[in-house]
């Protein structure tokens, strides 16, 4: 099987007036290994869902997340590993309690980085998530 690309896009409608123009989608599955976009608080048309709210955020990001897994044959029990990206250590708690239940009973390794921004300021949080569904 050849990489499948799932939901193609251009930065430039999701970051207008940014002069950006790349080719993305928001899933890759390549075999049995599929890669999600980071999942943040926008939803699938562009638009923030829980601004300043760093657990709504991470709401949105995991419901994208399973249905982008799901498109790509996947599911969330196939989760390997997530990078989890907040913008102010007050936003662990939160973003955690979240992940934790989406994520309850599949131990994917994770690592949690605190950064200074994303590419909109009222982004506040981002996970990356690396899945492999089982032969």
């Amino acid at each position: 099987m050849a990489h499948e690309r799932i939901r193609k896009f251009n930065n430039a409608s999701l970051y207008p007036g940014q002069g950006l123009g790349n080719d993305n989608c928001m899933a890759v599955r390549a075999g049995n290994r599929v890669f999600l976009r980071g999942q943040t608080g926008l939803d699938f048309d562009g638009n923030l869902v829980g601004s300043g709210d760093s657990g709504a955020q991470t709401e949105n990001a995991m419901r994208c997340a399973q249905i982008l897994l799901e498109e790509a044959g996947s599911k969330l029990d196939h989760v390997c590993k997530i990078i989890v990206y907040v913008t102010d250590r007050a936003h662990r708690g939160p973003v955690y309690e979240v992940i934790g239940r989406w994520l309850q009973g599949v131990y994917p390794v994770s690592t949690g980085l605190i950064v200074s921004g994303f590419a909109r300021e009222d982004i506040l949080i981002e996970i990356d998530i690396h899945a492999v569904i089982p032969e």
